[in-house]
C-alpha cells in the first residue's frame, strides 16, 4: 500500500486514460482510501486504479 511521500507511477486510471504513465509523488491519503498526489487532479482509487510504487532500486536499474 502506498504512503506519503511515495513516488508512485499510474499504471491504469479508470475513465481517466491521461493519467496512464504519470507519476508523482503521494502528497496525502483521505479518511476514504484515496491517494492525492503531485500527478493531477484526480485520485487514485487502490481498488479500482492500478499503479506502481517507484523505489530508488528501480529507478537505479531503469536508468
Amino acid at each position: 500500500m502506498a504512503k506519503v511521500g511515495d513516488k508512485i507511477k499510474i499504471i491504469s486510471m479508470n475513465g481517466e486514460p491521461q493519467y496512464t504513465g504519470k507519476v508523482g509523488v503521494v502528497d496525502f491519503i483521505d479518511d476514504m482510501g484515496q491517494i492525492h498526489g503531485t500527478w493531477g487532479g484526480c485520485a487514485i482509487i487502490p481498488d479500482v486504479d492500478s499503479f506502481e510504487i517507484i523505489n530508488e532500486n528501480q529507478e537505479q536499474k531503469n536508468a
